[in-house]
């Protein structure tokens, strides 16, 4: 079965009712944990990001938690366990503010388990990545915004 085109979905959907809608967003909703985030970003989050950055940053705060610096590439595979999950609800937002928030946030997090230059190239690699997102991001914004995220991230640089 070969997929329909988005023009075609959108057709369609236009055409059912508030029931059907309902039904069909109920299905998709139960297949995938990622399509049930994005709704419960659009449902209760989409008009007040700090709240989602808050409770984004909560998620992340007990995963750093779990991080064993004892062992660097135990250490490793949880922060990428972090940044994959940082990924994905960054890929819910549209503002790149609330990207930029959450980036930084895991970065100041990767520095305070104090394993950032410990010898472990790739954990060096990973959080060389998230600064370069940050400043990618940061060159979109308006000038005034540039300026306070650059001070914002001036501190976090190695």
């Amino acid at each position: 079965m070969k997929p329909a085109s988005l023009k075609q979905i959108k057709d369609e959907i236009a055409t059912l009712s508030p029931q059907e809608l309902a039904t069909l967003t109920t299905r998709l909703i139960s297949h995938k944990k990622e399509i049930k985030e994005l709704v419960t970003y659009e449902l209760f989050y989409k008009n007040d990001e700090q709240e989602y950055i808050q409770d984004v940053q909560n998620e992340l705060s007990g995963i750093f938690e779990d991080v064993n610096t004892e062992r660097l590439y135990f250490a490793k595979k949880t922060l990428r366990k972090v940044v994959r999950i940082a990924n994905k609800f960054c890929k819910f937002t549209r503002e790149k503010t609330t990207e930029i928030d959450i980036y930084i946030f895991v970065c100041k997090k990767m520095l305070e388990l104090a394993i950032v230059n410990k010898g472990s190239q790739q954990i060096n690699n990973l959080y060389a990545s998230q600064l370069k997102k940050i400043d990618s991001l940061v060159s979109g914004l308006h000038p005034d915004l540039q300026h306070d995220y650059k001070k914002m991230t001036g501190d976090i640089r190695l």
